[in-house]
Parts: structure tokens; C-alpha cells; sequence
């Protein structure tokens, strides 16, 4: 598989709303940004071209209006990302990455229970 570039921040924006339409044209994507961001459309329209060329982006043009989908899952783009950071900022820690995020950013309870059993299952694993 090849490596495709990590997105921009506007980038990600976009494959946001293709992730959550599973695809959309030009104009749905400019209307679903303008939520979030005062963006003009031809902006939009180049900046897709530009993530198209990248292998961002796919494109059916069988219809009037050419209909955009991501090249690459949420999930992927997100580990990929992570990563990245993982690497070039806390230096591969995991441990250090783990801390900063609880610093930062308080979890729901629902979201402590969800990691409490994702820590338990990986525990069952490693001791098989």
C-alpha cells in the first residue's frame, strides 16, 4: 500500500465530512464546512483538486456533478497521525502521550469505562 501525505488542517476538514457523507460533491462539502468555517467555495473546489492529485481523495465522474469520497479511512488516517506524534513529539512514549492527553483533556465516565476494558482485554492478551 502506499503511504499517502498527511492531510493539512483544511484537508481534514474535508475528509471530516466525506468520513461522516461517506461522499458528497463540491458544493455539499462547501455547505457542510461553512458550519465550522467562512471558506469561498473555489477554495473548496481547489483545494480538492489538489487532495485528488495528493491521493486523498477519490472522484466518480460518471454523473452532471463530479461526487468525492476519501481514499483512506478515518481510522487509518487517525494511526497514522498518531504515529507521527507518538514519534516526533513524545519521543515513541506511549506512557508520555497517555499522560499529556489526561492532562489535558478530562474524560467522560463512559470514556474511563471504555479504557478500563481495553487495558483489562490487553492484559488477558498478554498473558496468554
Amino acid at each position: 500500500m502506499t503511504t499517502l501525505p498527511r492531510p493539512s488542517d483544511f484537508e481534514l476538514a474535508i475528509l471530516r465530512v466525506l468520513w461522516r457523507r461517506g461522499s458528497a460533491t463540491v458544493r455539499q462539502i462547501h455547505e457542510d464546512l461553512l458550519q465550522e468555517r467562512q471558506q469561498g467555495y473555489t477554495t473548496v473546489l481547489k483545494t480538492m483538486q489538489i487532495m485528488l492529485e495528493k491521493g486523498l481523495l477519490e472522484r466518480d465522474e460518471a454523473g452532471k456533478s463530479h461526487v468525492y469520497r476519501a481514499a483512506l479511512a478515518e481510522a487509518d488516517a487517525q494511526s497514522g497521525m498518531l504515529k507521527d506524534l507518538l514519534a516526533k513529539v513524545f519521543g515513541g512514549s506511549t506512557r508520555k502521550l497517555v499522560m499529556a492527553v489526561l492532562k489535558e483533556s478530562p474524560m467522560s465516565s463512559e470514556e474511563e469505562a471504555e479504557i478500563k476494558a481495553l487495558l483489562e482485554s490487553g492484559r488477558r492478551k498478554a498473558r496468554r
